[in-house]
């Protein structure tokens, strides 16, 4: 079975709400099997409402914040309503590093990471040195165990594109550089034009919770659907089989989020490109969430 941790802006958006249901039920139904969910966002309410969202899901997953995290988000929408369904704090969850070395170091089988938020969670892992956890750097556990990563971000419809996830925040446009530079693993990017005006989440009954979390945030007639048409894509596992074609070669990130492409048959990365009209997409989102 394959499996796979996530890292998440959970909170600055509510498309991650129909992404982490579609990994949810996927978990629950034996398809995958989810190690751990990782937020690299910060708000009073981000951790407990992640894990009472997956609570309504039935299901149990490790939750892991970054408390440290330089964007703390004022505002809420879904969180705080999910977040008062239990006394949990931030304060009774693991760092999210910690938990992604944890979690890598365990695994009997090849991991996989999804990525739909800022990339400081997963930079700080490659980047780790060795602790109580496991004796191994960072690098050494990439190399070890983890097979593949899964990136919701860039924009790859041009040279110099420039996304809110690689590059809204300096912090973020670091960890963008560094991790993409430094990373020993292949990578597919979902990029920012692939989702942008694909709306779903839009058939949702109206006691159904994540619509009401989508309501939360102003979005009960659907969102655009970056992160969940990327954690659909890697659930199948074939960019052709999930409706893509796919361009290889080798991505760069400089340290301002801006990002470019060389095309390469051989290249280590690759991003997607819709091979479908966009309602080929929504149907079947709209399909794993209803």
């Amino acid at each position: 079975m394959r499996t796979f941790i996530l890292g998440t802006d959970w909170g600055e958006d509510s498309d991650d709400c129909v992404a982490v249901r579609i990994l949810a039920r996927a978990h629950k139904m034996g398809e995958i099997k989810m190690l751990g969910m990782g937020i690299n966002t910060l708000t009073e309410y981000s951790a407990p409402s992640l894990y009472r969202f997956l609570e309504k899901e039935g299901v149990s997953i490790p939750v892991g914040v970054d408390k440290s995290c330089p964007h703390k988000i004022e505002y809420v929408t879904y969180q705080k309503r999910l977040a008062g369904e239990t006394d949990k704090t931030n304060d009774d969850f693991e760092d999210a590093v910690r938990l992604y070395r944890r979690q890598i170091a365990n695994a009997k089988e090849p991991v996989e990471i999804l990525e739909i938020g800022f990339l400081q969670v997963i930079c700080g892992v490659l980047m780790s040195q060795p602790d109580d956890i496991s004796p191994k750097t960072g690098m050494e556990l990439f190399k070890e165990k983890v097979k593949k990563i899964w990136i919701m971000g860039g924009r790859w419809d041009m040279q110099g594109g420039k996304e809110y996830n690689l590059c809204k925040y300096q912090f973020a446009s670091d960890a963008s550089h560094t991790f993409v530079s430094n990373c020993p693993c292949p990578i597919t990017f979902l990029g920012w034009e692939v989702g942008a005006n694909l709306i779903t989440g839009n058939n949702l009954k109206a006691d159904d919770f994540l619509h009401i979390a989508l309501s939360d945030h102003g979005s009960g007639d659907g969102r655009e659907s970056w992160d969940p048409m990327l954690v659909a894509l890697a659930i199948i596992g074939d960019n052709e089989k999930a409706g893509y074609k796919t361009v290889k070669g080798y991505a760069t990130v400089d340290k301002e989020g801006t990002n470019f492409f060389k095309e390469d048959e051989n290249g280590p990365h690759e991003y997607v490109v819709k091979a479908h009209d966009d309602s080929y997409y929504s149907e079947m989102i709209n399909n794993l969430i209803a």
